[in-house]
């Protein structure tokens, strides 16, 4: 038995207090907002320029016919779909709380399935639409909703503002992101209760994830909200179990799992895209009203924002994994390491599972289209950052927890895989 749901209070948050508490960056008191209707407006254009994500760029084929994809039935066009994006099948993450556009498709009964790589989120549903959330480098998530094709009929591709309504809004501080919900779904439909909200990123407890979701591979690990419904009886919320697979059949998905190193992961890269996202959106506002020559304040501004993405980079507030560690699925691991990069036969993407996620503390995301897409002040200052971080000679207090083994291993691999660093690094 838990105790009654928490009150919370349902008041609107101002967009600043928003950038700041959920998405965990401290916004100086002269940094421009970035909001919603902002986005439609110059320096953004969010609605007018053309992006250049990896969905919209395979779009037009899709709808006019020139991509074929498998059409003898949905999961058949769905793995051909993910094959194509290379998104791996064994990423397959479920989720039963009705806390997406296309809520009255989902029941414990009938999970949504969200699949992923570090660019592109693809949202399915037995007997609905596919979502796709694809991150443009300048423009952050792009969001688009279609029916699965039957017979012959065309690809009718919809680029969707509703989804803004939640991507968009107080809970990735007014940019386009993603977000990453945790609820105590009700047997008979709802949300009984709710966690972490707003907030998304490795630093966010164990013990408040996975509500609403269904989590496989968990190896004893029992101190969070995954795999359970609640009911209230007696003003107390007790826990209802819902085990995976109790209540559906997994042949109706594409894997048999819903696995725990995926959702960590998942997790882990929601919270980097949001940051990134948003320090896009913050470097390119204050730019646009410099006229390209920022002021000592926004200087300033941005310094600090470049410390709390180096901070997140370098895995700075990870909450230790379970005690024990964990394992996961095999395949999704595997699937997981495929495409890493390796300089002296080590890798950002070295997994650790033991207390941490990864063996070498600096993000792979590092690579990804977000990062790509920062400006490059905003870039300029965060390799800086990241060079003052991994600094032997004189380190930094606040990177103590990264021994001088793994900062030189993490530089090794940074200078052998990213061309675009400093020349002085």
């Amino acid at each position: 038995m838990t105790p009654a749901p928490r009150s919370r209070s349902r008041s609107r948050i101002s967009a600043t207090l928003a950038l700041a508490a959920g998405l965990l960056l401290a916004a100086t008191a002269d940094a421009a907002e970035v909001t919603f209707s902002d986005l439609e407006l110059p320096p953004h254009d969010y609605f007018n320029r053309s992006p250049r994500d990896r969905f919209t760029l395979l779009k037009a084929a899709l709808e006019s016919g020139e991509l074929q994809l498998d059409r003898t039935g949905e999961k058949e066009f769905l793995r051909s779909l993910l094959e194509r994006l290379e998104i791996p099948v064994s990423s397959q993450l479920l989720v039963f709380s009705t806390t997406s556009l296309q809520l009255r498709f989902i029941t414990p009964e009938n999970p949504r399935a969200l699949y992923f790589n570090e660019d592109t989120y693809v949202g399915y549903i037995p007997g609905g639409r596919l979502e796709i959330v694809s991150i443009d480098p300048d423009l952050g998530g792009i969001f688009y909703i279609f029916d699965v094709p039957r017979g012959t009929a065309p690809v009718r591709v919809e680029r969707s503002d509703r989804c803004m309504n939640c991507h968009a809004r107080e809970e990735t501080g007014f940019i386009p992101g993603l977000v990453v919900k945790s609820v105590v779904p009700g047997t008979t439909g709802g949300s009984l209760d709710s966690f972490r909200r707003g907030i998304t990123g490795h630093g966010v407890p164990l013990a408040d994830r996975f509500g609403g979701w269904h989590v496989t591979g968990l190896d004893g690990f029992t101190n969070h909200w995954g795999n359970l419904l609640g009911e209230l009886r007696d003003r107390q919320l007790r826990r209802v179990p819902n085990p995976p697979g109790s209540r559906f059949r997994f042949d109706r998905y594409l894997a048999g799992t819903s696995d725990l190193i995926a959702h960590l992961l998942h997790e882990h890269q929601a919270g980097f895209v949001n940051r990134a996202i948003e320090a896009t959106y913050r470097a390119r506002t204050h730019l646009h009203n410099d006229g390209g020559k920022l002021t000592a304040a926004h200087e300033a501004g941005l310094d600090d924002q470049a410390r709390l993405l180096t901070r997140y980079l370098l895995f700075t507030d990870e909450v230790p994994l379970p005690a024990g560690g964990v394992n996961g699925d095999d395949a999704f691991r595997a699937d997981f390491l495929r495409n890493k990069r390796i300089v002296s036969g080590k890798s950002l993407k070295d997994l650790e599972l033991k207390t941490r996620l990864f063996r070498n503390r600096c993000s792979y995301m590092i690579y990804s289209t977000a990062f790509a897409g920062l400006p490059a002040v905003m870039k300029s200052k965060v390799f800086a950052e990241l060079k003052r971080a991994l600094d032997e000679s004189s380190p930094a207090p606040e990177f103590a927890y990264l021994p001088p083994p793994e900062k030189r291993t993490i530089r090794n691999i940074l200078k052998g895989s990213l061309t675009e660093l400093p020349a002085d690094w």
